[in-house]
């Protein structure tokens, strides 16, 4: 019996995997498909996205691998330079392709010891007091504590769970594929600005090996977005909104998605949990979904952890739930806004243009920016003092950088005052004193994915939040 089965092998699913072993959950990923993908869904990481994984000790890999691009236009496309003053000390986009995610964190896993099986589909699932059990295609079963599905927008877990999945279904398809073209660079480059006056969602990206990327609106949405579309079919769209084909051919793979936008009315059904895309699905503008996944995981492994080591307070798990159900329900607002800025109607590119002056303002260019890189989250944990609830830029410490304290994924006391004590939680806090001219408060206490939970000095308050958070001291 393992302690936690995922559903689901994609960034979510194994960025999950990585943060339970951290903390020795015997974990099982079960993936569909027998082989990795090749579809390049997504692009790259945003800012909160590098700090996830500076903060365990990844960023290295992802660098090495990765282009970092300026902060700025991913708020409907609308071209602005980067924002001053972004809240965080990674102020770039990475640049780097699905694929190459999925690979680094799967091998990260598999170094920590998960087991992932591919080629294991789930249809079916019980659960009692003890454990869920689930089935797979072939009869066999598995059984676990917990179960968690990270299996897509069309999610199996969540629809076993009879979990609702409200929203809206899609309104504009798009065709994406990577392909050879029979035209130069210039002529490339060209279409991609005079065509995106007016067609935003259509554009051609150079990718190694000398092939492109290509975008474009589709003619109709499709009853079924698993079948890819045809050459011949991405020809006719690209013909009908550039008045040319640009000569594609040799395809190295073609896809189809929509704009539905929809989010499951639960996250949690007893001892099952829904994360990533089964948990929500929205447009693909701004490039948030890989990240919104990647940073579900993150703040419930460790939850899922304390839940499985049997030290985790009253309601730690429900509050994965409490907390990550507004953050993506604010994606899911800002992505429809988005999308309606990118329709071609007078009104729309009224509202457009309007919004591209108020964005000469640096405050306005910061604050949609920042909502895109998911910096500037704040998890309600009551009144107090500005930190509390949200996450702690990296900053230098006498003892080195922040995150580089955060990479076991314990929490952290950061301590100035020399007289607080986490005395019975040092199997789950870690003590640091004497700590940084940069923090300007007395001493902060972090949760393993970095965020303020305590802020002050009063050594009576301490005691209680480290309980509220990280269960009973230790005898």
């Amino acid at each position: 019996m393992f302690d936690v089965i995922i559903a689901g092998g994609g960034p979510t699913g194994v960025m999950l995997a990585t943060e339970l072993r951290l903390h020795g959950v015997g974990v099982l990923v079960l993936e569909r498909d027998a082989e990795p993908t090749k579809v390049v869904r997504a692009l790259g990481l945003h800012a909160r996205s590098i700090e996830v994984m500076d903060q365990r000790g990844l960023l290295e890999r992802f660098l090495e691998l990765g282009t970092k691009y300026p902060v700025g236009g991913f708020f409907a496309g609308i071209p602005k330079p980067s924002p001053e003053k972004l809240d965080t000390a990674h102020g770039y986009t990475l640049g780097i392709h699905q694929p190459v995610i999925d690979r680094l964190l799967t091998e990260h896993a598999l170094e920590l010891g998960a087991e992932i099986r591919r080629g294991c589909e789930v249809t079916g699932l019980s659960q009692d007091d003890d454990g869920v059990t689930v089935e797979l295609a072939g009869g066999t079963r598995e059984r676990a504590r917990f179960l968690v599905g990270c299996d897509g927008g069309r999610s199996t877990v969540r629809k076993l769970l009879g979990v609702g999945f409200p929203g809206e279904p899609s309104r504009n398809d798009m065709l994406l594929g990577e392909v050879e073209v029979g035209v130069s660079r210039e002529e490339i480059d060209t279409a991609n600005v005079e065509v995106r006056k007016t067609q935003k969602r259509f554009g051609f990206m150079p990718v190694e090996g000398g092939t492109y990327r290509v975008g474009v609106p589709a003619a109709e949405v499709a009853e079924d977005r698993r079948t890819p579309p045809t050459l011949d079919e991405l020809k006719e769209q690209l013909r009908k909104t550039a008045g040319t084909d640009f000569g594609i051919h040799s395809p190295r793979w073609l896809s189809r998605f929509g704009d539905a936008t929809r989010q499951a009315e639960r996250y949690r059904v007893g001892r099952v949990l829904l994360a990533g895309d089964a948990a929500h699905v929205h447009p693909p503008v701004g490039g948030q979904g890989l990240n919104l996944g990647v940073q579900d995981a993150f703040n419930l492994g460790w939850k899922l952890a304390a839940e499985v080591d049997g030290w985790a307070p009253e309601g730690l798990l429900d509050s994965y739930e409490t907390e990550r159900h507004p953050v993506a329900e604010e994606v899911l607002n800002n992505t429809r806004a988005q999308m309606e800025l990118m329709l071609l109607e007078p009104g729309p590119q009224a509202a457009r243009r309007l919004l591209a002056e108020l964005m000469d303002f640096d405050d306005v260019n910061r604050y949609l920016t920042e909502k895109i890189i998911a910096v500037n989250i704040r998890y309600d944990f009551g009144e107090g003092p500005a930190l509390l609830g949200r996450r702690l830029r990296d900053v230098e410490l006498k003892q080195g950088r922040l995150y580089g304290l955060l990479h076991a994924g314990r929490g952290l006391l950061l301590d100035q005052t020399s007289r607080l004590s986490a005395k019975g939680w040092e199997d789950r806090v870690d003590h640091v004193v004497d700590v940084s001219e940069e923090l300007d408060v007395p001493a902060v206490l972090l949760r393993p994915d970095g965020h303020v939970v305590w802020a002050g000095e009063d050594e009576t308050e301490l005691p209680g939040v480290l309980r509220k958070w990280f269960g009973t001291p230790t005898a």
